[in-house]
């Protein structure tokens, strides 16, 4: 059995997690990682082309609570910009870098790559296509609302064919999967790369939402990709320990009780309604779903139980960060957001193709 396996042997035993150092130390570090998220929500929303001291945003959004009572010592202008620009978009950041962190851990977990991400089996460029779609619309006036649900169309409508295509009788082999996806993924960007040359003045746009922005960030948008960020997430969690099993061998997680290609579906289809919910408002952010679960990984081990939740408090926390400099770096211009996450994780992910040649040879 290899060190990988006896940990996951280890961290699955029925013992409770008092006992073990190994189990106490990870939830220090889920409680760290969740104050850390609080703090640095409170300083991007402090930070911006106007700095608000975090006394006065507190003051703020505490007077917007029932029964408190607190005389404003701040303008109008300060309160809209923390509560209906800076605020909306800070969530908006944490919850779709929760979102792409946990549907990556998944999708390493289900394929036992540590190099998988939410975009291997056609999500992104599904999404790219239907928003490419929904920005060529002749319509008036239909242009920015039609966009998110052509790309969450797109993404899911993608990855059912992907499915389809690699599912053989009731088993769903997954190298075939992910070689379906690269496939289906080639011609839907070259759909999209023409689309993109033809569309004259909309050109910009679309490449712009294809790079990933928080811009135009509002409350209606948080409302809607919260809640299936949250079912899919505990969904996901739920299977944790079934996650586990998996990393050793399919054929020894059918032999203890697992039902794996049941897993695969369920897992398949939280993961992709994540990331397509996630991708439809904000474009396609890429690395997230590398980067941030395998460096978790390599911090705090490949248990499931505490990677799934240390992931999305490390994929909020981190695109939080990302948006900041995106908007703040060149202000008062703004930076597309994968411009920043591909800085970032561009050398993380060489690193790791580097590390994983070394262990082969």
């Amino acid at each position: 059995m290899s060190s990988e396996q006896a940990k996951l042997s280890f961290a699955n035993r029925p013992v409770p997690a008092i006992l073990y150092p190994y189990w106490r130390g990870r939830i220090y570090a889920i409680l760290g990682l969740l104050a850390l998220l609080v703090i640095v929500v409170a300083l991007a929303t402090a930070i911006g082309s106007v700095d608000i001291p975090l006394l006065t945003i507190s003051s703020i959004l505490l007077s917007k609570l029932p029964l408190v009572d607190i005389t404003p010592s701040w303008t109008s202008a300060w309160e809209t910009i923390v509560l209906e620009i800076r605020l909306p978009r800070v969530i908006l950041a944490g919850v779709i870098g929760a979102a792409l962190a946990i549907a990556g851990a998944t999708y390493q977990g289900l394929f036992r790559n540590p190099l998988a991400d939410p975009y291997l089996i056609g999500v992104a460029q599904g999404a790219a296509l239907g928003a490419v779609i929904g920005f060529l619309l002749p319509v008036a006036g239909m242009g920015i609302g039609i966009v998110p649900l052509f790309a969450f169309a797109g993404a899911l409508v993608s990855v059912a064919v992907v499915y389809g295509l690699a599912r053989v009788g009731g088993i769903l082999p997954v190298t075939t999967l992910i070689l379906a996806g690269v496939a289906l993924g080639a011609l839907l960007g070259a759909i999209v790369s023409y689309l993109v040359i033809t569309s004259g003045a909309k050109m910009q746009g679309i490449i712009f939402w294809l790079m990933g922005s928080f811009s135009l960030s509002q409350w209606s948008e948080v409302q809607v990709v919260l809640p299936i960020m949250v079912a899919g997430a505990v969904v996901i969690m739920l299977f944790a320990r079934s996650l586990n099993i998996m990393q050793l061998d399919e054929e020894q997680a059918q032999q203890l009780g697992i039902n794996v290609e049941r897993l695969k579906l369920i897992l398949l289809i939280a993961a992709t309604l994540i990331t397509a919910a996630a991708v439809s408002f904000v474009g396609i952010i890429g690395f997230i779903g590398i980067i941030i679960p395998h460096a978790v990984r390599l911090i705090w081990g490949p248990d499931y139980r505490f990677l799934l939740p240390l992931s999305i408090l490390s994929g909020a926390i981190f695109l939080i960060l990302a948006d900041v400099v995106a908007r703040t770096i060149m202000a008062p211009s703004e930076i597309p957001i994968g411009v920043i996450t591909a800085l970032c994780g561009a050398p993380f992910f060489l690193y790791l193709l580097r590390r994983r040649t070394k262990m082969l040879f």
